[in-house]
C-alpha cells in the first residue's frame, strides 16, 4: 500500500472518533442545556444527527476502501486474507449508522404520537446503544490503526 493511502488510513479513524466524541460529549447536551424546551434542544440535536449520519457513511466508504486495498496487497503477497479485522469493524460501525439513523429514527416522531410497536423512549434508548456501539467500533478501529498501521490488517 502507498504511503499516502496507510497514512489516511490512519488518520481516518481518529477524525471519524474524534466528531462522533464531539458530538456525544459537547455537541448534543449543549442545546438541552441552553434552549427553552426539551423540543427546540430536540430539532437541534435532530439536525446535527441528520449531518453526522451521511458524514459517517462518506468516512466509512472511504476506509473501506482504503482497507480493502491493504487486504489486497496483503493477500496478493500471501501473508493475509482479502477480509481484514478493520474491515469488519468498519462494517459493523456501518451497520449502527443505518439502523441507528436510518431505520430508528423515522420511526420516532410516529412513536412520539403514540403510534407503532415501540416508544420514543424505547427508540431513543435504542438510537442510543446503536450510538454507543458505533463509537466503541470506531474506538477499536483508531487503536488499530495506532498500534498496526494499514499493515497489520
Amino acid at each position: 500500500m502507498s504511503d499516502w493511502r496507510e497514512r489516511l488510513c490512519c488518520a481516518l479513524p481518529g477524525l471519524w472518533l474524534g466528531g462522533l466524541a464531539c458530538l456525544a460529549l459537547i455537541a448534543t447536551p449543549a442545546p438541552f442545556a441552553t434552549l427553552p424546551t426539551p423540543a427546540e434542544a430536540g430539532k437541534v440535536v435532530g439536525f446535527m444527527f441528520a449531518r453526522e449520519a451521511p458524514a459517517s457513511l462518506v468516512l466509512a466508504v472511504l476506509l473501506l476502501l482504503l482497507e480493502r486495498a491493504a487486504a489486497a496487497d496483503r493477500a496478493e503477497r500471501g501473508t493475509g486474507s482479502g477480509f481484514s479485522l478493520n474491515m469488519g469493524l468498519v462494517l459493523g460501525a456501518v451497520a449502527c449508522t443505518v439502523v441507528g439513523y436510518y431505520v430508528l429514527q423515522p420511526m420516532m416522531a410516529p412513536a412520539r404520537a403514540g403510534l407503532g410497536p415501540l416508544s420514543f423512549g424505547q427508540l431513543h434508548g435504542l438510537s442510543f446503544g446503536l450510538f454507543g456501539v458505533k463509537m466503541l467500533l470506531v474506538l477499536a478501529l483508531a487503536w488499530r490503526a495506532s498500534r498496526h498501521g494499514a499493515t497489520g490488517g
